[in-house]
């Protein structure tokens, strides 16, 4: 695949200095490349850390850490959507091998045929590889992705010990609600310690949930009818459940349910589905959270949102 150099600045509509490239591909047409989400807002810092390790892997994973539905994937997939960058993505589980990252056969009109897993299609080419909620996975089989982060050839002994050496855009992201070392607030059902020498070669970098200007522009680019004040309503009650979901230094979160990104662009949606309906907020809340939530924190977070809503609260959206 051809490469071709992009403007940092023009691409990913940020502030950069004059001339900042970064090398992606020419060939938008792909089917791996991600759909492109044109409202999306890049955070500087964390944009500037994907794009190091895309520009000098040096024997490195990158693995993004943080909080449910804070844009972990997203980031990734929306830098690859406009560097024309092909992305192999996989949702880790408890009983994902290996085997099936890498491939197995699979029976196809009548005959038995090996298929390229995700890891050999992506390191035999030059894609992302995006292993998703990796801290679910048996840390067993993940260490045997060690020597392939390396940029050691991937042998695949099931096929007569056929041979790929990774391509020099082959890069491997992961991501995980932990950074690899268990879930000590049991919130996230699962999540196992990770082996530690998988997670030696790995760069980290945290991903909390975006600044309130962000994720007002957010909202509105998504729910452009929702009216100004209303989003800065719904920010502010985000802002309090995840205060009390986080915790602090000290003291344990006092909710078991929080206000993610993904949650509250929902909540605004539905908002907007319903309007006309009587207490819409508190509907659309209902669906997007706290349906979920134990009754008595369904009933803390509908007291928060009332608090901040006032007499919006029980009024038809306008």
């Amino acid at each position: 695949m051809t490469t071709q150099r992009f403007d940092v600045a023009t691409t990913f509509g940020v502030q950069a200095r004059p001339g900042l490239e970064v090398l992606g591909y020419a060939d938008a047409s792909h089917p791996q490349i991600p759909r492109r989400q044109d409202g999306y807002v890049f955070r500087n810092a964390l944009l500037r850390d994907v794009l190091a390790y895309l520009h000098d892997a040096g024997s490195d994973g990158l693995f993004l850490t943080g909080p449910t539905g804070s844009g972990k994937t997203s980031l990734i997939t929306q830098i690859a959507a406009r560097l024309n960058w092909p992305v192999q993505s996989v949702t880790c589980h408890g009983r994902l091998e290996l085997q099936a990252l890498i491939g197995q056969f699979v029976l196809i009109n009548g005959s038995t045929q090996f298929v390229h897993g995700p890891l050999s299609v992506a390191a035999r080419d030059g894609h992302l590889l995006i292993l998703n909620e990796s801290d679910l996975m048996d840390p067993s089989e993940l260490a045997g992705l060690n020597d392939i982060i390396e940029g050691q050839p991937l042998v695949i002994a099931e096929h007569g010990g056929e041979v790929i050496q990774p391509h020099p855009r082959f890069r491997v992201f992961a991501t995980g609600n932990s950074s690899g070392s268990g879930d000590g607030s049991g919130l996230y059902q699962g999540v196992l310690r990770q082996n530690l020498a998988f997670m030696d070669r790995f760069r980290v970098i945290q991903v909390g949930y975006p600044e309130p200007a962000i994720e007002h522009a957010l909202l509105q680019a998504a729910v452009p009818s929702l009216p100004t004040e209303i989003v800065a309503k719904m920010l502010r009650v985000a802002s309090e459940i995840r205060r009390l979901f986080l915790g602090s230094d000290s003291e344990a979160g006092e909710l078991t349910v929080t206000m993610s990104t993904r949650t509250l662009v929902r909540w605004a949606t539905l908002a907007v589905t319903f309007k006309g309906a009587p207490q819409v907020f508190e509907y659309a809340l209902m669906q997007a959270l706290t349906a979920r939530a134990e009754p008595e924190q369904r009933e803390a977070i509908h007291r928060i949102a009332a608090d901040v809503f006032g007499d919006y609260w029980q009024a038809q959206a306008a």
